[in-house]
């Protein structure tokens, strides 16, 4: 008797799409493990704080009893409060004056040290070391340089027989001497910009230009500047929302004062939120603050951007 043949049966493969799946899932919940600890924290000092702050500006709190919901009413008090409007005219001044000079000043370096010379590594250095030196450090340092009766500064105008000036203390010459403390620092970071950007400038288009017979002013004007617009767009965009930030210098050196002259937005904040004890009142002057320099970086952005793309 003849014996049936064997069935033949074949094995099916196994799902290769669900296997897929299941190593992708794995692989995010491995991913997931590293980063929530960064993403918890990050919840926890900016995204928390911020959420939380912009309810406190809508309330009357001093810290110490429950607050209560005011609604707009911190935002009004702002608009009609003089010492808030001296303070946006302070920073505004302050802005004003720094920003350009330490631009202008930072391209003037960065044009003198773009050369071969001697030692050029070395006093590019030396411009940038005051960048580094944090602004309590220059606080310090210029509240001994700068002291009415025992700073070394009017010692050197007593030298040449001009009279002792008050710098810090006089609440006409306070803001400006802060300006300038500022500029010994802030101007590095312009130079070395603005440095790395002249390095880019084509050098077949500088020959080309001089080829053609074109001086060192039309040169900068015609070839040099032009190519810098981007980098001149970013700076003026970071130098300003640092000078609308400054407060370690203001509160190392002259705690707003004399007489509010050097009282700037940020130092208003910290002034109403922690030595007054309104914290409601701070939290909507930072706010306005906030929207401020949203404001100011959209309008940089689109600058930006129509300029890349006219350079296109």
């Amino acid at each position: 008797m003849s014996r049936l043949p064997t069935p033949i049966t074949v094995s099916r493969p196994p799902d290769n799409r669900r296997a897929l799946r299941r190593r992708r899932a794995g692989e995010a919940t491995m991913a997931w493990s590293f980063v929530s600890p960064a993403v918890l924290i990050i919840l926890g000092l900016s995204v928390v704080p911020i959420i939380w702050s912009l309810l406190l500006s809508f309330q009357a709190d001093d810290l110490v009893t429950p607050s209560r919901w005011v609604g707009l009413d911190n935002y009004r008090a702002l608009a009609q409060d003089p010492h808030f409007s001296q303070a946006l005219r302070n920073t505004l001044l302050y802005t004003a004056l720094y920003v350009p000079a330490s631009m202008v000043i930072g391209l003037a370096l960065a044009l003198a040290l773009n050369r071969r010379i001697r030692f050029v590594g070395l006093y590019r250095t030396l411009f940038f070391v005051p960048f580094v030196v944090s602004a309590t450090a220059q606080g310090v340092l210029f509240s001994f340089i700068l002291d009415p009766e025992f700073g070394a500064a009017n010692a050197v105008l007593h030298h040449f027989g001009i009279p002792s000036q008050g710098f810090l203390t006089d609440p006409s010459q306070a803001l400006p001497v802060l300006v300038a403390v500022s500029l010994w620092s802030g101007t590095g970071f312009c130079l070395v910009i603005y440095l790395a950007a002249l390095q880019d400038v084509p050098v077949s288009l500088i020959e080309a230009a001089r080829l053609d017979g074109a001086d060192r002013r039309r040169l900068l004007r015609h070839v040099t500047l032009p190519a810098l617009r981007p980098v001149t767009v970013f700076l003026l965009l970071w130098q300003t929302i640092q000078s609308l930030q400054t407060f370690d210098l203001v509160y190392v050196t002259t705690k707003g004062g004399p007489l509010g002259s050097t009282t700037v937005i940020v130092y208003f904040i910290w002034e109403q939120a922690f030595k007054n004890a309104t914290a409601g009142y701070g939290a909507a002057s930072a706010y306005v603050l906030a929207v401020a320099l949203g404001v100011i970086g959209l309008i940089f952005q689109v600058t930006r951007r129509r300029l890349l793309g006219a350079s296109a």
